[in-house]
């Protein structure tokens, strides 16, 4: 493949970050970016350093928010408190989302446990979901980790250490495939997973 000039390949370079991008896709994005207006550019460069400028992590749940103080759904009344749903990742809340009939809140617990990736129960907001749980008010814990060896063994990890506190713990129920995300789920799919739910 002939060398791109310096500035074309630098660009490509940095496109090759992306997971799922590979050279030549680098390299059409990158080329995409060079046909762009200048006033295009810089709004798509705008967008990339917004999102690490203005995106917070919720010191309550972990998930997104557009302040430090804690996003949307920690801070609305109209959630219910009580009943914190668990996942693995900040997009799953995202999806979640979609299942109109839920008002609870959530808790990211930032990946599952995979011995074979060196992750592992210190690496995950496992204890601060104990010390909510422990702080009172909750009646409920639903796991939604995704249906995956790691998932499977994260769920059983953290009902296990739930145990001893006086909470309901729940799995969503296999309407999701198993071996599938969450966020590749449909509307319908999550709404039966949700009803389907089971307990440990």
């Amino acid at each position: 493949m002939a060398a791109y000039i310096p500035p074309i390949q630098r660009l490509i370079d940095e496109f090759r970050k992306l997971p799922g991008v590979g050279a030549k896709t680098a390299a059409r994005y990158a080329f995409a970016v060079l046909n762009l207006e200048e006033g295009d550019v810089a709004r798509f460069s705008d967008a990339l350093l917004g999102i690490k400028r203005d995106v917070h992590k919720c010191p309550i749940c972990f998930g997104l928010s557009p302040s430090p103080d804690g996003c949307d759904i920690c801070t609305s009344p109209d959630r219910d408190t009580s009943v914190i749903c668990v996942v693995e990742n900040p997009k799953d809340v995202m999806v979640m989302e979609k299942v109109r009939g839920y008002r609870g809140t959530y808790h990211v617990l930032g990946g599952a446990l995979s011995p074979i990736d060196n992750v592992t129960s210190a690496d995950l907001k496992v204890s601060e979901l104990v010390e909510r749980v422990k702080s009172g008010g909750v009646r409920e814990v639903i796991i939604a980790t995704n249906p995956t060896p790691g998932g499977d063994t994260t769920a059983a990890y953290v009902a296990r250490l739930l145990e001893p506190y006086e909470v309901e713990v729940s799995r969503l129920a296999y309407g999701i495939p198993v071996g599938g995300d969450i966020e590749y789920a449909d509307e319908v799919t999550l709404y039966r997973a949700m009803e389907g739910r089971r307990y440990f």
